[in-house]
């Protein structure tokens, strides 16, 4: 790897939440290793709403440290936007290459340098992959379909998109920035392809937690799938809404008109449709594709407000 000047700040963002125990050793553990690296480098750590003694630990580093800084949130405001915190300090600072960690100790710091050099070589995202997870057997299983199913639907081919160990490129912070609300940190690699960002990983040691217990449980399951809709949503038809409205409306009008073409026929045949249920659901659906299509166009008048507004 190419040695780093000075001038080059590698900011290592952490977000954390209760992980005062883990920071005690987690943080000077990174030090030593971003040294290494960038010896301009910073670690930023993002309390998010911690209620144990978090900021005072990060507090006590960065007395001592200038290279450790501290940002705490009012309250616990989700994972994302801690990491979108952390990114718009790192990139206000002048950080040349962005890296998230968990605070809880399982990324191991020593792996920097791999990650870093992959962004050096002109790579936009790049995923710390834990091939050999030290993790509980139930967490290690949901997280193998978790990543089959994200790899089938997204067409990315890493095999662990929800690391926490990545490195960004400049570029990659900014233009991910306004995707960082909500849960939606755990499709960021997705998000950064469908977007044209190249995304790559290198196979990283994955650790034990040092002390404490995870903060995830089995829910952030079934909402990830639920976060993989409204990415595929965004990336596909934020500016283009009467695509997604329009289309259905066309689907379900057209049901309608065939139910309704159907009943005429059959009326023409000497038969009585005016009690019939079918004459009923057909008006319904025709109604209801005529409101999927006019909701469709006012999605599009809101799409074109915004962007003609902000010329």
């Amino acid at each position: 790897m190419r040695s780093k000047s000075a001038s080059e700040q590698v900011w290592i963002v952490v977000p954390a939440l209760n992980e005062a125990e883990n920071l005690l050793e987690v943080v000077p553990e990174i030090l030593q290793n971003l040294e290494k690296v960038s010896p301009g480098g910073r670690v930023l750590v993002v309390s998010d709403g911690s209620t144990d003694q978090t900021t005072e630990v990060v507090s006590n580093f960065s007395k001592k440290n200038a290279k450790v800084s501290l940002v705490s949130l009012p309250n616990n405001r989700g994972k994302s936007a801690a990491l979108e915190q952390g990114f718009r300090e790192a990139l206000a600072a002048g950080a040349t290459c962005v890296v998230t960690m968990d605070a809880d100790g399982q990324d191991d710091p020593s792996e920097l340098a791999r990650l870093v050099n992959e962004v050096s070589k002109g790579a936009d995202l790049v995923i710390g992959a834990r091939t050999r997870r030290q993790d509980r057997f139930i967490k290690r299983v949901t997280s193998l379909f978790y990543n089959y199913v994200v790899r089938k639907v997204s067409g990315l081919t890493v095999e662990d998109s929800n690391s926490g160990f990545k490195a960004f490129s400049v570029s990659a912070s900014r233009a991910l920035l306004p995707y960082l609300y909500g849960e939606l940190h755990r499709y960021v690699p997705v998000i950064a392809a469908w977007l044209g960002l190249s995304v790559s990983q290198a196979q990283v040691n994955h650790r034990m937690r040092f002390s404490g217990r995870s903060k995830y449980g089995l829910n952030r399951f079934w909402r990830g799938f639920i976060d993989l809709l409204t990415v595929r949503f965004l990336l596909s038809y934020k500016n283009r809404p009467a695509h997604l409205f329009g289309g259905a409306g066309v689907i379900v009008g057209s049901m309608g008109f065939l139910m309704l073409l159907y009943l005429f026929i059959a009326w023409l045949g000497g038969e009585s449709i005016g009690s019939r249920p079918l004459l009923t659901v057909s008006v319904l659906f025709i109604i209801l594709g005529f409101q999927f299509v006019l909701f469709g166009l006012l999605a599009e008048l809101v799409v074109f407000s915004r962007r003609h507004g902000s010329e």
